[in-house]
């Protein structure tokens, strides 16, 4: 059974209503989940279009079936050591919702890991590293097996001024 097989096969039994489901991908041999509902589609790396003046992390943007999607390259938002793309490195795009509306934008991770079905009272909240480290955008930390995963909240992964840049590209 391929990976895309048992992704489909953990949607389709994740009913519980107490439950949320995460799509997990791995960055840094960390493994990282967001939630579901907000994934629109997973595709393979490919080349996007450059944009001047914008962050490092800012790869540029992919025309997706019409719409202009920014792409995000998530180990250069975390500081990460850098990555040459491979055959598992792939774009997940999804829904970002704000108090300004909503957008659509790509992040490239390492690979796709999972989906976890994971119950409101395992998520335990982030840790408290004080005031020098942001941790704003983690929803908080899931067991699942053997596994710690770090479950983002995806609304709250780029600053205010970051989403208004993303969306002059978007235009």
């Amino acid at each position: 059974m391929s990976l895309s097989q048992d992704v489909v096969e953990n949607v389709a039994n994740g009913d519980d209503v107490d439950t949320n489901q995460y799509l997990t991908f791995i960055l840094a041999d960390e493994e990282y989940g967001v939630d579901i509902l907000r994934v629109q589609e997973i595709k393979g790396y490919d080349k996007v279009t450059d944009i001047p003046n914008t962050p490092d992390y800012m790869m540029g943007v992919i025309n997706l079936r019409g719409t202009i999607v920014p792409i995000i390259d998530l180990r250069r938002r975390f500081t990460l050591d850098l990555l040459e793309y491979g055959p598992t490195t792939v774009v997940i795009v999804m829904k970002v919702v704000t108090d300004n509306g909503s957008r659509v934008m790509g992040i490239v991770v390492d690979a796709v890991s999972d989906v976890y079905n994971v119950a409101q009272d395992d998520l335990q909240p982030p840790p408290d590293f004080g005031t020098g480290i942001s941790v704003d955008f983690v929803r908080g930390l899931a067991t699942v097996g053997d596994n710690m995963v770090i479950i983002l909240d995806i609304d709250r992964l780029l600053s205010d001024d970051e989403l208004k840049s993303m969306d002059l590209l978007s235009k």
